[in-house]
């Protein structure tokens, strides 16, 4: 049966035309295999405008790559992640309102630092525990004189121990608590006095066998027997020093 190829000739070979050789039909032995082309524009037709996006794209399909397949998308960040906001604590980046290390809340006031407590040994001269100590020490105590000038001296303790005595080159004795300085107490040893700190951030006082003994809020320590001291304790050694213990936060 004869056909019309598609410049109007009348062919007898369903393939070719016989007269101008225009193909009509693709032959099936030169048939491409395999899944049809993905359709396009067609020739000589304007494509889609820029930006265009199908409806599977839109979406958000799964495969599909497009600006639109991004939302929803896992890996993608929410609006916790995207300020940039990291832990206090840890400087992790936040996820979420819990920092996924430490546990803290991003969304309660953080706490108001506390202030480290440091002790502090304070030394000055006490008249009455002085007239007290020539009483009864006899007459040859009346050689001694109180200091006229002897003002306050704060010593912070700081370590495990603080030493309480006279620094002495010689000796190799260099406690923190140095009472040789002037106004020098002449009953104070060169060791007279150990505070000690316990775990728990307690002090406790011991006498190692100093010369003239020593006194918490007035009463008189055993040798190498610890008392426990707290702020506002008194400790009295020497001819005239006394010694209050006292808690400063700055």
């Amino acid at each position: 049966m004869p056909v019309t190829c598609p410049n109007g000739h009348a062919s007898e070979d369903p393939e070719y035309c016989d007269v101008c050789g225009a193909q009509l039909a693709p032959s099936s032995a030169h048939a491409p295999s395999g899944p049809p082309a993905p359709a396009g524009p067609s020739p000589g037709l304007p494509g889609p405008p820029p930006g265009h996006q199908g409806a599977a794209e839109a979406s958000g399909a799964p495969g599909v790559t497009g600006s639109g397949a991004a939302t929803g998308s896992p890996g993608s960040s929410g609006s916790s992640g995207s300020s940039g906001e990291v832990c206090p604590i840890c400087q992790t980046p936040r996820s979420g309102r819990f920092c996924e290390v430490d546990g803290h809340d991003f969304e309660s006031p953080l706490p108001d630092p506390v202030a480290p407590v440091l002790w502090e040994a304070v030394v000055g001269a006490d008249r009455a525990y002085f007239d007290e100590v020539i009483a009864l020490n006899g007459p040859d105590a009346r050689a001694m004189v109180f200091p006229p000038y002897c003002p306050e001296r704060a010593y912070p303790l700081i370590g495990k121990q603080v030493r309480i005595g006279r620094s002495s080159r010689t000796r190799g004795t260099f406690p923190e608590i140095d009472l040789g300085a002037p106004p020098a107490d002449p009953g104070i040893s060169h060791l007279h006095a150990v505070l000690m700190a316990g775990a728990d951030g307690a002090w406790t006082l011991v006498d190692p066998g100093s010369a003239n003994g020593t006194r918490v809020n007035g009463e008189s320590l055993q040798v190498n027997v610890p008392v426990p001291v707290t702020q506002g304790d008194t400790i009295h050694l020497g001819a005239w020093t006394v010694i209050t213990l006292r808690e400063n936060a700055s």
